[in-house]
């Protein structure tokens, strides 16, 4: 398990197990996503398997797999509201943590110009200047 920050309550990271969700929970964090479609994984990594550790952790558990095909709008507002509702630090997993980078990037490319996004991720270890083009364009768009 190797959490990073993207800001101070949005975290990711590649792939979680079941037994990485007491050390979550003590590490302060209230909430888990998972951005992994479970045809990725073996069972024994697979979401309802994270929700029950997660849920004896204390922590609450989202689901929304995402893949390049399922990268919309409406996800990438789910994930936002998901990530925001919570009242304290989430961790968002997926195989290696970039698509819940992308998936924070999109979300924010309203509010924040690319080169303050792209700083960020690249910060958390996460280069995603490939999504410059996206994110500018949704930049001008709010």
């Amino acid at each position: 398990m190797d959490p990073r920050s993207i800001t101070p309550r949005y975290f990711v990271s590649p792939q979680i197990a079941a037994e990485d969700l007491p050390a979550l929970a003590k590490a302060g964090f209230k909430a888990v996503i998972c951005n992994r479609p479970d045809a990725e994984v073996p069972p024994s990594h697979q979401a309802e398997r994270i929700r029950a550790a997660a849920e004896a952790a204390g922590l609450r558990f989202e689901e929304l797999p995402l893949t390049h095909q399922t990268m919309t709008a409406d996800n990438v507002n789910k994930q936002r509201q998901l990530a925001e509702v919570c009242d304290g630090p989430v961790l968002a997993y997926c195989a290696s943590g970039t698509r819940c980078s992308v998936v924070w990037a999109l979300g924010h490319a309203g509010e924040m110009n690319s080169d303050t996004i792209l700083n960020m991720t690249a910060a958390a270890g996460y280069q995603l200047e490939n999504l410059r083009p996206a994110l500018d364009e949704l930049h001008v768009k709010s």
